[in-house]
């Protein structure tokens, strides 16, 4: 017997549901994983690379570079931290509202990215100088021809990737495809 209206008829439905804390477990295990390690490798590239030239970790692939970014990604926006942190503040919002709803694998694993990210780079915005809701990014890694990044950025665009993957899927958050129609 349905439940509710627009209660799922099927087994599946039930599955689905029972499955909901596994999902939100999962989603705030890469979250916390995400935002650890990237705090962690901040702190150390901070401690570690002060008043240091650049350092080849493998030559010609990866140097480390510390930089203090005011700005997004590519030092874009640099005289509106602030701005920036507040659109963090509301991408940490959005997903903890979106976080109940999650039914699928790869949407939890992209949202606990994408939450880590902005959690990584929002630490840094409030703790770190000049000061809260001003603060300056730590950016540490370099690739070739590339701006200077850190794991939280590494996090937020495999999260848009996995988003856009699922978004062109037709994959929604409770794990349906689009192109199933559930109401027949």
């Amino acid at each position: 017997m349905q439940a509710a209206a627009g209660a799922a008829l099927t087994p599946e439905g039930d599955l689905a549901a029972a499955d909901a804390p596994r999902r939100l477990t999962l989603l705030a295990v890469v979250a916390l994983v995400g935002w650890g390690v990237d705090v962690a490798t901040k702190v150390a590239a901070v401690g570690l690379l002060t008043g240091r030239d650049p350092v080849q970790l493998v030559p010609g692939v990866l140097t480390l570079t510390l930089t203090r970014n005011p700005g997004a990604a590519f030092s874009v926006a640099t005289s509106m931290t602030a701005v920036l942190t507040v659109v963090a503040l509301g991408v940490v919002a959005a997903v903890l509202r979106l976080a109940g709803r999650i039914r699928s694998r790869v949407w939890a694993v992209a949202l606990g990215l994408l939450l880590g990210g902005a959690l990584g780079n929002l630490t840094d915005r409030m703790l770190r100088e000049p000061g809260p809701f001003r603060g300056h990014v730590v950016d540490f890694l370099q690739l070739p021809h590339w701006p200077v990044f850190n794991l939280a950025d590494s996090c937020i665009v495999v999260a848009a990737v996995l988003i856009a993957v699922q978004s062109l899927r037709g994959a929604g958050l409770d794990g349906r495809h689009a192109d199933h129609d559930d109401t027949t």
